[in-house]
């Protein structure tokens, strides 16, 4: 189990995906030491491509004014898709349950000024793998592959 509180509500949010039989990928975005949304990979029950964790938790926590102080964390390293919104936002800051199983946009999220750290959490790693041995038609559709 993660250590951080804030790892820990995102990590519980891919358990909501994953019970809804969806893509286990959670995120939750923290302003002041407080959880201001929440989401979920939704892709499978929502029929919506793009309705990925990080998406899910942004227009959950609705309209925030800015992102300034807002850190967003998610339980795998975010796409291109997420990167882009991270960064249309102006969140400079990212913390990840796990990269091993896809290794999302690093690189583009930090050369545009977002700190990333990778927490390289066992129970988020346990969890993709898990869905890409269970369900791999499902995660390849889920990165384009």
């Amino acid at each position: 189990m993660a250590n951080d509180v804030f790892l820990t509500a995102a990590i519980e949010e891919a358990r909501k995906g994953w019970d809804e039989g969806g893509i286990p990928i959670g995120s939750v975005m923290v302003r002041d030491g407080e959880i201001i949304g929440r989401g979920h990979n939704q892709r499978v029950q929502k029929g919506d491509p793009v309705t990925h964790a990080e998406i899910d938790c942004l227009r959950n926590a609705g309209r925030v004014g800015n992102y300034r102080g807002v850190t967003l964390y998610s339980t795998l390293m975010p796409c291109y898709l997420c990167a882009g919104a991270v960064v249309q936002f102006g969140i400079k800051k990212v913390i990840v349950g796990e990269s091993r199983t896809f290794p999302g946009a690093v690189e583009f999220m930090r050369s545009h000024g977002v700190e990333v750290l990778d927490m390289d959490d066992q129970e988020c790693v346990e969890m993709m793998e898990r869905m890409i041995r269970e369900k791999p038609e499902l995660w390849n559709e889920d990165i384009g592959k």
